[in-house]
């Protein structure tokens, strides 16, 4: 790095300079929650190009904050990661006092090779078997959260928020104008930090919940979109504090609202022609599309725990809730776990909407490309495509994480496709926040139990 590492910045963030010196770097990854973890420092020293080190124990912590003990040899003696600076991954920090940068790093070990449980090398390990083939995965994650009053009482249940009109948010306005319009603020904020990092937004729209919003991406590389997501959600939070009220990703934050998810579209196309190799000619399905389709119906009960990865995200999954319980498809079906939108056949693709927003998207998007690859290598044809309402078939998937991690351990290859080391890792995790979560005391428990059992 030089005194010029400037230069090797995106067009976009030289452009938020407009010659502007950097004051501040910060250097982040992304850990098993997909929380923004790394080291702040001043751009005199990032541009020295010193190495960076971070201990392995970061991807050791639960949700909660707590460590947990593993199978894993001298685990505690926490050895270094080397941090690389990827310089394409930069971007601004537009609601920071000082003029700062934030760049994602690649994450070593001090042998040189990628550290297996870092959640960015796991979707990079999952693109690599696509990349063998001579196949290129093309997604565009959705992302729906709630705009909500601050709420700095645990005990206490989240409200929606304050509108312009006095009022509190009403729901069940999707898609209205006027609901928009009524945290205008917060949107003008999230579209000037968006501008501001070069973020290409394709729609903001009013969801079904009171303060719940969606926001589109343009399609792309899973990489750079997991990459803009994981950006992204910070910038929300940003945004909404500015005026005075909280974002929230949770699957599940109020009882009678419905859940938020992070639905990913997904198509696969030739790497070297670029075609998409869901349609053959004449515009007609293919095995390739038939074998996605099918891998996903088959392993997405397997890789539950990454796509819905708390006790709060099961709530989402209810027979009277917008969110589907089964992996049937269909087309331009919104009940089927598994959609396929109105589009051209060269557009052809999968919608996985089972996906909450509460997932890590670096995670999301490797669980569910994986079960793809899988059902396309092994030729799998699904089940028949579903024509009518399917919010009445029989539940699919997981009804709480316990049951989910039983279902992640039993199917070895998931485990081979994303990494045994991963795997291991995430469970151990996964099993220690459910075993918190038995052990508190609910606000029901003490309503209904407390004078009455």
């Amino acid at each position: 790095m030089t005194d010029d590492w400037t230069t090797n910045l995106p067009d976009d963030v030289r452009q938020w300079l407009d010659g502007r010196r950097v004051e501040e770097v910060e250097c982040v990854i992304a850990d098993i929650a997909g929380i923004s973890r790394g080291k702040a420092m001043p751009s005199a020293k990032f541009s020295r190009g010193e190495r960076m080190f971070l201990p392995m124990s970061i991807f050791y912590q639960t949700i909660d904050g707590q460590y947990v003990d593993m199978d894993i040899a001298n685990q505690w003696i926490e050895s270094d990661m080397v941090l690389t600076a990827e310089m394409a991954c930069a971007t601004s920090s537009p609601w920071a006092d000082d003029v700062t940068v934030q760049v994602i790093h690649d994450i070593r070990d001090l042998a040189g090779n990628p550290v297996p449980i870092a959640p960015r090398n796991v979707l990079k390990r999952v693109l690599s078997l696509y990349e063998a083939e001579g196949w290129r995965p093309v997604v565009a994650p959705e992302m729906e959260f709630y705009l909500t009053k601050p709420n700095t009482d645990p005990d206490m249940p989240i409200e929606p928020p304050m509108g312009r009109t006095g009022r509190v948010v009403a729901s069940r306005q999707a898609y209205s104008m006027s609901a928009v319009d009524e945290y205008g603020p917060v949107i003008d904020d999230i579209y000037d930090f968006a501008e501001a990092q070069g973020f290409e937004l394709d729609t903001i729209i009013q969801e079904g919940g009171a303060g719940q919003i969606e926001i589109n991406f343009i399609h792309g590389d899973p990489l750079a979109l997991a990459d803009q997501v994981f950006f992204f959600k910070r910038t929300i939070r940003e945004a909404a504090l500015r005026q005075g009220c909280f974002a929230t990703f949770m699957a599940k934050p109020m009882q009678h609202e419905p859940g938020s998810a992070m639905h990913i579209h997904q198509s696969v196309v030739d790497a070297k022609t670029g075609k998409n190799v869901f349609t053959g000619e004449g515009g007609s399905e293919t095995p390739l599309f038939a074998g996605f389709l099918a891998g996903l119906q088959t392993y997405l009960p397997n890789v539950i725990p990454m796509l819905a990865p708390y006790v709060n995200s099961y709530r989402r999954y209810v027979a009277s809730g917008s969110a589907p319980i089964n992996l049937e498809w269909g087309p331009d079906n919104r009940t089927t776990g598994l959609r396929i939108p109105v589009s051209s056949p060269e557009a052809r693709r999968v919608e996985n909407r089972i996906v909450g927003m509460d997932a890590n998207p670096y995670l999301a998007l490797a669980a569910s490309l994986a079960c793809g690859y899988l059902g396309m290598k092994q030729g799998m044809e699904p089940r028949a495509a579903v024509t009518r309402e399917a919010y009445d078939y029989d539940y699919a998937l997981p009804r709480g994480l316990l049951e989910a991690l039983d279902a992640f351990e039993a199917e070895d290859a998931v485990t081979e496709t994303l990494g045994r080391q991963f795997c291991d890792v995430y469970k151990a995790l996964k099993r220690n926040e459910a075993e918190s979560f038995l052990a508190v005391i609910s606000p029901w428990e003490r309503e209904h139990l407390l004078l009455n059992v």
